[in-house]
């Protein structure tokens, strides 16, 4: 990546409160960086009232922890087995907020499957990030993962699911998280979705964590998955050589033959680039869109969530097609 795009603000401060061990100021500088730099609405804000169906609170907990999320059910759920699709927010977001902004519901509605929106604590994270950076919130059956993977089983137990489609997308924080679930839960989930994250393994503390957003890391081994991933090249909050290196880690270790396909365009006023890895019959296996111009944003997204671009390609219709089309 070159020069032009410009890093976290207030990385180098918080980099030196870090290696001086004033860990509560660097993270104070962390969270202001993380909120992103686009217009930002009130958490409560709510989806669609138009949108069908019913969106319902819950809360699940395990020996890990407590959280709440919201669950989408689109009409007619009970007739069949149905996808499931776990969105993870970003920082300073509520399942409300995200729902709102990403209109997953809406797709959820007219194409016909569950939506399950977990939702970070203020208690596990004052800024309401999710906890990606850190060890303990890296491995099966602990911490953080744990109690999202323990939300779908909690989903499976109410609804009719079906299994071979549950699939797990994030945006910034909740990008990275939702590479570790692919990771640690490969028999959970069929595929992931990563907006603006980070790679599975990219840090382990605080100070590898402003390494990782400032210029990228590899991050770890993972097992082989499908995944598609968005960032935008003026991303200034998490480096856009963070995508590439996702992309990169759920390549590696694939031992199936893929044809690899280039492809550029516009979509609703910004530019991109998208790089298609297929199998033998045209199905992708793994995409990265490049969207020119675009920031710490979801793209596509309503002005009725907050860290939102309404110009496309449209991400969040984008990730449904990558993970249905099978």
């Amino acid at each position: 990546m070159s020069s032009r795009f410009s890093i976290l603000p207030g990385m180098s401060e918080a980099t030196r409160l870090v290696r001086s061990g004033k860990l509560k100021q660097a993270m104070a500088l962390i969270r202001q960086a993380l909120g992103g730099q686009a217009a930002h609405v009130e958490p409560s804000a709510r989806p669609t009232p138009s949108v069908p169906g019913q969106f319902e609170s819950h809360t699940y907990s395990n020996h890990a922890g407590a959280r709440d999320y919201k669950l989408y059910v689109p009409p007619g759920s009970s007739d069949r087995p149905m996808p499931l699709v776990v969105m993870l927010h970003g920082c300073t977001q509520s399942a409300d907020d995200f729902a709102a902004g990403t209109r997953m519901n809406e797709l959820a509605a007219e194409q016909g499957f569950l939506v399950a929106y977990p939702e970070q604590a203020s208690s596990a994270n004052p800024n309401k990030c999710w906890n990606w950076f850190k060890q303990t919130e890296q491995d099966r059956d602990q911490g953080e993962p744990s109690i999202i993977a323990g939300i779908v089983g909690a989903v499976k137990s109410a609804h009719a699911v079906d299994e071979r489609r549950v699939f797990v997308a994030g945006l910034s924080s909740g990008g990275a998280t939702a590479a570790t679930l692919a990771a640690t839960y490969p028999d959970v989930f069929a595929a992931v979705g990563v907006h603006s994250g980070l790679a599975h393994g990219s840090a382990h503390d605080l100070a590898s964590a402003l390494a990782a957003m400032r210029s990228g890391s590899r991050g770890a081994a993972v097992p082989p998955l499908r995944a598609i991933v968005f960032h935008g090249d003026r991303d200034s909050t998490v480096h856009p050589r963070n995508g590439e290196e996702l992309f990169n880690q759920f390549r590696s270790g694939r031992a199936e033959a893929m044809i690899h396909v280039d492809t550029s365009g516009e979509a609703n006023g910004h530019g991109y680039t998208r790089r298609i890895y297929q199998d033998e019959k045209g199905r992708p296996n793994l995409e990265h869109w490049i969207v020119h111009g675009g920031g710490h944003t979801w793209f596509g997204g309503s002005p009725a969530g907050s860290h939102t671009d309404a110009s496309g390609p449209d991400a969040s219709r984008e990730m449904v097609r990558f993970f249905l089309e099978r």
